[in-house]
């Protein structure tokens, strides 16, 4: 009797944690927001593949987003390709012991650079944050995760 009981309370918290350490990675859809208007731009799905992360643009939030919209500043392979659909994320894996993704880059289409960039799940996994570097020079947005 006691070793059933215990292993149907084991089993609910396993049930119950699975989605709270779930939500501690990047993988998932996220909206990034305009740094000087607030305006959200973009909602984002970053993927994991064999240990590795990916992400494409699935949707343009801006007001004045053309359906049509190519990534015409992009030097790559992505180069002319639409913006909705768009890799903007490759690489990045998790940094041994931490809650963070490194090793990865980031494309913003607006100017076709690519940075450098790590990835940091924070407020429950509710957020991520995402720093671009440029040399020693770096900028972290917050997303926020899309319901």
């Amino acid at each position: 009797m006691k070793s059933t009981l215990a292993a149907i309370v084991l089993a609910a918290t396993a049930v119950i944690a699975v989605p709270a350490m779930a939500q501690s990675t990047p993988v998932g859809l996220w909206r990034n927001a305009d740094d000087k208007t607030g305006e959200v731009k973009a909602e984002i799905r970053i993927a994991e593949t064999n240990g590795a992360l990916s992400g494409r643009i699935e949707k343009s939030l801006k007001k004045d987003a053309k359906p049509d919209a190519t990534c015409d500043e992009c030097g790559d392979d992505r180069k002319g390709k639409p913006i909705t659909g768009l890799e903007i994320i490759r690489g990045g894996k998790k940094a041994e012991g931490k809650d963070v993704w490194e090793g990865g880059k980031i494309l913003d289409p607006e100017n076709g650079k690519e940075y450098r960039a790590s990835f940091t799940p924070i407020d429950g996994g509710k957020k991520l944050e995402v720093r671009g570097y440029l040399g020693p020079f770096w900028r972290t947005q917050t997303w926020t995760r899309a319901q």
